[in-house]
């Protein structure tokens, strides 16, 4: 039986996000996200600003397309196009310099010959590429004055071929004549190749027989041959752009000093028509643009191009990062140039930002509502309440000096099922979970349950509870525009989300309604009143809400009524025998006595009031006080950050039947 013997090679994975990686933590997001949506923001607006601002430890969109332009200023203010100029007219002052010295020390030249040389070399025009031009058919006394000038043509060779292929100039500095003929022959295949896809002649076999032959060219390895246009027209493109930026003067001495470049024509039409394929095959570059360099780094042409091609990938990348065209989603963003350009660590910051994007909108914490429109979806909700609530909590255990609650229920009547164990719970435990988590474990872990067990912190779990007394419970917010203005929106609605959280997890004998009340009142579920904008709306109509709230009591008869209301203003509203709302600044006594009269109703059904009063208006004052003592209510005047805590307070209050006194809860 034979052996089969298997090699494996190892190496960076690079094939899109690591799939060994942690998955992104969405808490810091999603709290943003709702932060801004509970503000009056669309979730899709709300997710775009949070991927601008980042996170505390993650740069957003707008830092990083602020360091492209940063990155974009510092090569323009750095460079000049000149480099190419520069070092021609460096060799050829060699050159001339040292031809005159062989002239001056050659004592067997005749004369007349050396004076008519000194007359040519002294009567140079200044323009270099004239120069170059004048003196491609001197002859040449001094062996080092002929290598420089000669340089000169390489140098001019090797810039024209970096222009259009990336490293050029240095793979063939000494280059021999048949590395030449080599780079010729290339050219030639290479523009067929580009005529006859010109033409859609060509196969996939013309391909790769052209890169059979010459691939050592292209050490971007292109795999079909609209890679290989894809790529030599960006570059070509910026090698024009690069021409475009020069000055008319510039442009022109280079144009002149080409014709010597190799001394070859040949190479010349080669090149030419290299430009014209492309340009045809890819009329979409930009081949027309140009930017200004204001440094004082000369650059040749190919390292200019170069330089050209990184500034449109800079523009690239800051279109991509704007997020402004339509469709546009960070898995456009190309991590490849983003590493290139500003380096690893904002490529991982991007990619980062893309996979929250991603797991926000295909993770199940953003969906369509009926209408279309982006909301907050149910498991976003119940993980915010949960977060909020923990907070509530921990303010109320602040306050009290006692400890966080955990409970899910009141007065420990048996539920019928059990959860985890939190710091703070004082349910008793559910032993028979308890133990079979340590079994599992244990197992799990290789050893052996009947050698013993030894329990763990998590193994343990509480078996839950529920309320003795049911309630029905209103939570009637003020949403007239002062709340919005005076900056209570937002804690009003971190209050229901946490009050809904509480209810439908921990009291779920219990029933909720919210109930905003404007110039109208109107039941919300938890999703429509987290996104509900701050209209700029009149009105305090606290009658409108009383009458839902009764209507929602009358439903649930067999629940002890429990009002909370949250409000910053008198009533200024009521709603008339025909429905419609009537509003009147200062108050009107009939919008007092509307509003009292379906008060008292409440009263004598048993309902048991809370009013939460905001901000120090004296007439609101006098008003809720007055309203409390009228049915035996109560009061509460919380600093709007402790809004969330005061409710939470109030309502675990209505459950004083419990064993835990007034609370009713274990907190």
């Amino acid at each position: 039986m034979g052996v089969h013997q298997h090699s494996s090679r190892y190496g960076r994975y690079a094939g899109g996000p690591d799939p060994l990686a942690p998955p992104v933590d969405l808490a810091e997001a999603l709290d943003a996200l709702a932060e801004d949506v509970m503000a009056g923001y669309s979730p899709r607006r709300a997710l775009r600003e949070y991927l601008r601002r980042g996170g505390r430890n993650r740069p957003g969109l707008d830092e990083l397309a602020g360091r492209i332009q940063q990155r974009r200023h510092e090569l323009l203010g750095r460079h000049r196009l000149d480099g190419t100029l520069e070092e021609v007219r460096k060799l050829l002052d060699a050159a001339v310099l040292a031809e005159r010295k062989q002239l001056a020390r050659d004592v067997d030249m005749d004369d007349t010959d050396r004076a008519f040389r000194e007359m040519q070399l002294e009567n140079l025009p200044p323009s270099t590429a004239a120069a170059v031009n004048e003196l491609a058919s001197y002859d040449w006394q001094s062996s080092e004055a002929r290598e420089s000038y000669e340089r000169i043509k390489d140098l001019l060779g090797r810039e024209l071929l970096d222009q259009r292929f990336a490293g050029m100039k240095q793979a063939l500095e000494g280059a021999t004549e048949d590395d030449r003929e080599a780079v010729e022959a290339m050219l030639r295949d290479l523009n067929g190749l580009l005529e006859k896809h010109r033409r859609g002649e060509d196969t996939a076999q013309d391909f790769q027989d052209f890169m059979g032959r010459h691939g050592d060219f292209f050490p971007e390895n292109p795999r079909s041959v609209d890679e290989l246009v894809d790529a030599l027209a960006r570059r070509a493109a910026a090698a024009q752009r690069l021409m475009q930026s020069m000055s008319a003067e510039q442009r022109e001495e280079l144009t002149r000093l080409s014709a010597q470049a190799f001394g070859s024509q040949a190479l010349m039409a080669q090149l030419d028509a290299l430009d014209s394929n492309l340009q045809a095959l890819r009329p979409g570059e930009n081949w027309s643009g140009s930017e200004r360099f204001g440094g004082q780094e000369g650059l040749g042409l190919g390292d200019g191009t170069g330089v050209l091609q990184d500034l449109a990938e800079l523009d690239g990348l800051a279109e991509q990062l704007s997020q402004s065209y339509a469709g546009s989603s960070l898995d456009d963003l190309d991590l490849a140039a983003l590493a290139r350009q500003l380096g690893a660590d904002a490529a991982v910051s991007a990619r980062t930002l893309a996979e929250i994007e991603r797991a926000m909108q295909d993770g199940g914490y953003l969906r369509r509502d009926a209408g279309g429109d982006l909301r907050l979806s149910p498991q976003a909700m119940r993980r915010l309440g949960k977060s909020l609530l923990r907070d509530t909590a921990r303010q109320l255990s602040g306050r009290t000096g006692s400890r966080d609650t955990r409970a899910a229920g009141a007065a420990g009547e048996p539920a019928g099922s059990s959860r985890p164990w939190q710091f703070g719970d004082a349910e008793p435990w559910d032993v028979t979970r308890t133990i079979t988590n340590a079994i599992t474990r244990t197992a799990a872990d290789g050893g052996n349950p009947a050698n013993g067990l030894h329990l763990e912190v998590g193994d343990i779990e509480v078996a839950e509870t529920e309320a003795r007394t049911r309630a029905a419970v209103v939570l009637l917010a003020d949403v007239s525009f002062s709340m919005a203005a005076e900056g209570r929106w937002v804690p009003m609605k971190r209050t229901a989300l946490a009050l809904h959280h509480l209810v439908s997890t921990r009291f779920r004998g219990d029933r909720l309604q919210l109930i905003t009340f404007g110039l109208r009142a109107q039941s919300m579920d938890i999703g429509e009143l987290t996104a509900l904008p701050a209209d700029r709306e009149q009105g305090t109509n606290l009658h409108h809400g009383l009458l839902l709230a009764g209507r929602f009591f009358h439903q649930h008869r067999s629940l002890q009524p429990v009002l909370l209301v949250v409000t910053d203003g008198e009533p200024t509203a009521h709603l008339l025998p025909d429905g419609e709302p009537w509003f009147s600044w200062p108050p009107d006594p009939a919008t007092v006595g509307a509003t009292v009269a379906e008060l008292d109703r409440l009263g004598r059904a048993g309902t048991q009031v809370t009013f939460f009063r905001l901000g120090g208006d004296p007439g609101l004052e006098r008003f809720v006080d007055g309203m409390a003592r009228r049915i035996g209510g109560r009061v509460v005047a919380p600093d709007v950050g402790d809004l969330g805590a005061a409710v939470l307070r109030e309502y675990l209050r209505t459950h004083s039947q419990g064993p835990y006194g007034e609370a009713g809860w274990a907190l």
